[in-house]
Formats: structure tokens, sequence, C-alpha cells
């Protein structure tokens, strides 16, 4: 599954992971591969992100999860 998280200044990541944790509006949740299509409101919190390298995280302020067909793009502010 492909993460990307991208601000208004810069890519902060994108890559391969097989599990990714975001603060949703209505609660936190978790993306793994084959999840449903969703798009989200995030709220001030951590994403959490596994990759081959291990987990790694980015604090964020709030922005927008998108996720379709195994791609999650994290648009944050």
């Amino acid at each position: 599954m492909t993460l990307k998280i991208i601000s208004a200044e810069d890519i902060l990541f994108e890559g391969e992971t097989t599990a990714v944790h975001l603060p949703g509006a209505q609660g936190a949740f978790t993306v793994l591969r084959g999840h449903a299509s969703l798009i989200s409101t995030l709220t001030p919190g951590r994403v959490r992100y596994a990759t081959t390298e291990g987990e790694k995280s980015v604090t964020i302020e709030g922005g927008i999860a998108d996720i379709d067909s195994d791609v999650v793009s994290v648009c944050i502010y």
C-alpha cells in the first residue's frame, strides 16, 4: 500500500507501508491493504505508519485523508 503525506510546503513521506494509523475526526482508525474507499477529516495528533524500516510518525495539526485502491493520501496543515 502506498502512503503519501503532503503539506503546502513539502512532501513529508511517499512510499510503501503495511499499516497507517490516522487521527480521524470521528475517532482514530487504521488503514490496511484492501481498505474500502474513504475520505476523512483529521484532527491534531500523530499519523503513524509501518515501513520495512520500522514504525515512523508525523505530528499534524489537522488535515484530510483520502483512501482509494491501496493509496492513502494525507494532506496536512
